[in-house]
């Protein structure tokens, strides 16, 4: 197999498409699943017209998955808005596929951006975003996790580890992307618990319902990004966080805690807030370090250096966030918080016009960029 032809016909394949029709990240996608095909086709059928036979593979791809996309969006239009509550409805084929995806013969992140891709719907772009690398690291991640499982018989289907990560991911994009898929993983993670008996299914549970149930409330009129504490609570969902609290307490009292509960705990203490001032910020913390403890993941430290910045005051929280890599997403917005509220407004106005620039929607750009410039007229400037 030639390596480097396949590179030098990529670009303008990719042309090709995109002047068919296909937006440019829909077509970087199917050109990586035929360059996947080519590999497994072409060292014993190699074709006559190289970059013909890219073309037309690609463009087959691309039209599959606009089909697969297609009627996923109808799929989710039979969904209502708000999820109901109570029993889960018969279940479909989707979460089989969910766990059929999350093969034993791959790693657990593999699986995750595999099944992501595959059939949560979300594009190459959206599941890099969400693990922090770059699109072409997670285009390779993915490819190769599609030429791992070509070849194996679809009869061990994965952990309910690896398919609680995929559900948590689908709502994460849901809640905040650009795509509404948040009533789906919500609707598929009632099918798991009435299925499976684990504490932890049932914290990701309440952790979605408990942050659904502000979700009108995050979204000014104009389009801009409500902050926790500013939101209308008198509009949140109360049997929505009644419900979730109602699960949440069951799972803990079963005594094997796992990262969801303990992030589930943490929006039940959001919510049980009758006002921002009232928030018990010194438990949000305990339930933080629990969290750490757990995943040891930075974006606990980066939301763990918030909570202590109102627990202890902001200078605490600049030193807990000192310990976090700065390169992190958000931390420029994070560190121009604490600033802020420590009376640095020029430093907090320059680190908010920072994260401004970093943002991964419009939506956050223009909540961090009037942050700056709120700031910059309060400083006379």
């Amino acid at each position: 197999m030639d390596e480097a032809l396949l590179r030098s016909l990529t670009p303008g394949v990719l042309t090709v498409l995109v002047r068919r029709g296909a937006d440019f990240a829909a077509a970087e996608d199917a050109v990586q699943d035929a360059l996947v095909e080519a590999v497994r086709v072409w060292p014993d059928d190699p074709p006559r017209d190289a970059k013909g036979w890219l073309v037309t593979v690609a463009w087959r791809k691309f039209l599959d998955q606009a089909r697969s996309d297609a009627a996923r969006r109808r799929r989710e239009g039979l969904v209502e808005e708000e999820p109901a509550r109570g029993p889960a409805p018969a279940a479909d084929d989707t979460l089989q596929l969910y766990f059929l995806c999350a093969h034993p013969s791959l790693t657990p992140s593999s699986a995750v951006a595999l099944t992501l891709r595959a059939v949560g719907g979300l594009s190459t772009r959206q599941i890099a975003r969400a693990y922090l690398v770059p699109e072409a690291t997670m285009a390779q991640r993915i490819s190769r996790a599609k030429r791992t499982v070509s070849g194996v018989r679809f009869d061990q289907p994965g952990d309910v580890a690896t398919v609680l990560r995929v559900l948590y991911l689908v709502f994460n994009e849901g809640y905040s992307g650009d795509v509404d898929l948040a009533a789906e993983a919500i609707r598929l993670t009632r099918q798991l618990a009435a299925q499976v008996d684990h504490p932890e299914v049932a914290g990701l549970l309440a952790l979605m319902l408990l942050h659904h149930a502000r979700r009108a409330t995050r979204i000014a009129p104009d389009g801009g990004l409500v902050p926790l504490a500013e939101q209308d609570r008198g509009r949140w969902d109360t049997a929505a966080i009644a419900e979730g609290v109602g699960i949440l307490q069951a799972a803990l009292a079963r005594d094997r805690l796992g990262e969801f509960q303990a992030q589930a705990a943490i929006a039940a203490l959001h919510a049980d807030a009758p006002t921002a001032e009232e928030t018990d910020w010194v438990q949000i913390v305990e339930w933080y370090d629990e969290l750490a403890r757990l995943t040891d993941s930075a974006i606990v430290r980066l939301n763990r250096a918030v909570a202590v910045g109102e627990a202890d005051g902001p200078r605490a929280g600049l030193a807990a966030l000192a310990a976090v890599d700065d390169t992190l997403p958000r931390h420029a917005a994070v560190a121009a918080y604490l600033h802020e509220r420590d009376g640095d407004l020029a430093t907090a106005a320059r680190l908010y016009a920072d994260a401004a620039g970093k943002a991964p929607n419009f939506a956050e750009r223009d909540h961090l960029t009037r942050q700056a410039a709120r700031l910059n007229v309060r400083r006379g400037r």
